[in-house]
């Protein structure tokens, strides 16, 4: 079984890394009508000329972070991000081995109490109710530390996804949303709002 799961893995890492580099080769061979690679912004008469939207990027992001956290995020190009999704999953996992340990220990000596036996490690000092409230209170926080791990790597998830529609976002100068402010004439009461322009 172990044998299986690796080559799981090996076979999903180098699936990613021929994707990228079809990625890489896909980019190069791109060009517009000017023979200018569409991977730079060139201004021409006011009007810029945008990278091609690519709508699995996202999908892409997320399946990558999916299978190994901060990958989608080094696909987004926000190296950044990658300590810090490991520095969460990290802190939560050690919290959660922590607190697993500490159950088993009040719950090996509270077994043995029960078993008529003297010699645990808090005898004389933790009661038998008090080694039963300790496993309750450890048991407690080694379930929060099992969900926030995986809070955490639904995150890491959901940013890499997120972060993909952002890139892509239309920056162009004639799609414009702005607040705006005005007095209403008639009753003299401010009016606050959001105004979407989009320029023919």
């Amino acid at each position: 079984m172990p044998n299986k799961q690796v080559i799981l893995v090996v076979f999903l890492l180098a699936f990613c890394l021929s994707t990228f580099a079809q990625e890489d080769k896909k980019k190069d061979k791109k060009k517009n009508e000017n023979n200018i690679p569409t991977e730079e912004l060139v201004v021409e008469a006011g009007s810029i000329i945008q990278d091609p939207i690519d709508p699995l990027a996202p999908a892409r992001a997320a399946f990558y972070s999916a299978v190994l956290p901060g990958l989608g995020q080094a696909y987004n190009k926000k190296y950044w991000k990658i300590p810090i999704v490991y520095a969460g999953l990290g802190v939560s996992v050690y919290f959660y081995i922590n607190n697993n340990n500490e159950y088993h220990r009040y719950r090996d000596a509270y077994k043995r109490r029960l078993a008529g036996f003297e010699d645990d490690e808090f005898f004389g000092t933790v009661t038998t109710s008090g080694l039963r409230e300790a496993q309750k209170t450890y048991s407690r926080n080694r379930e929060i530390s099992l969900l926030v791990t995986i809070g955490i790597y639904a995150l890491n998830i959901i940013d890499a996804n997120v972060d993909a529609h952002l890139l892509q976002y239309n920056v162009d100068d004639k799609l414009s949303l702005r607040p705006h402010y005005k007095i209403n004439e008639m009753d003299n009461v401010g009016d606050l709002g959001l105004t979407l322009n989009y320029k023919f």
